[in-house]
């Protein structure tokens, strides 16, 4: 399991709009809450799994030391990125930590990021969007383990076709799409960085509320946490 841990998010030199955008950004860690949550729970359980859990954490602000649109990076599997927007950060660590994993030789990867505002236009508060290239079964526990916990995905196409909206000219890839299909392209983006069953699960809809939501308090929801148990406690039976 690998989580995005972005606990604070300007957008960088790319800075966010305030109102609505910049101040529930102390939420942007919510991914590495839901993967720790489940491991937690995992191991008060005792469930026979190996689970590894990774937590890329930084922040992201303006200073002398950020990184600017135009840079080029190289990745820590050897990859050259074009960044194009500072605000695209949570894909730049994650996409370290996801070849970081390789090392332990994983029956599948699944991160949980809330990682594209597109993720929430799409579907609202009500879901996180899955996808991924991993076996179908794989899916359909997840899918299965979100409706007994009332955690509920949405699995979204997967095409190899999404991945030319990273293409760049000047390096492997670059950090951001087109203005379509945001939350696909950023799961393509993330694809290339690792050689394993993978599932990239977006929770930027469910996990911030501004108000109340049947059983769901306002603020930070935990959202992940009982889904990925869940997935755990049924693959470990």
């Amino acid at each position: 399991l690998v989580g995005k841990g972005v606990v604070y998010d300007t957008g960088g030199l790319s800075l966010k709009p305030t109102p609505g955008s910049m101040d529930c950004m102390k939420c942007d860690m919510a991914g590495a809450a839901a993967v720790a949550g489940a491991l937690y729970l995992a191991a008060l359980q005792k469930l026979k799994l190996h689970i590894i859990v990774l937590i890329p954490a930084t922040d992201n602000r303006p200073g002398g030391n950020a990184y600017t649109p135009g840079d080029v990076i190289t990745m820590y599997n050897g990859s050259s990125v074009e960044v194009l927007n500072t605000d695209a950060e949570g894909r730049m660590i994650l996409a370290d930590a996801l070849s970081y994993s390789m090392k332990y030789d994983p029956e599948i990867v699944i991160d949980a990021a809330t990682l594209t505002g597109s993720a929430l236009r799409a579907i609202g508060t009500e879901a996180s969007i899955i996808m991924g290239n991993a076996k179908n079964h794989y899916f359909e526990e997840l899918e299965k383990a979100g409706n007994e916990v009332h955690e509920r995905v949405v699995r979204f196409p997967f095409w190899d076709d999404y991945a030319k909206h990273m293409e760049s000219k000047i390096a492997d890839l670059k950090n951001i799409g087109g203005p379509n299909a945001g939350m696909i392209s950023a799961g393509k983006f993330l694809e290339h960085f690792l050689k394993a069953p993978y599932i990239h699960m977006d929770v930027a809809g469910p996990t911030w509320l501004d108000s109340r939501e049947d059983y769901k308090g306002q603020g930070g929801t935990g959202s992940g946490v009982r889904l990925l148990y869940q997935f755990l406690k049924n693959h470990s039976s």
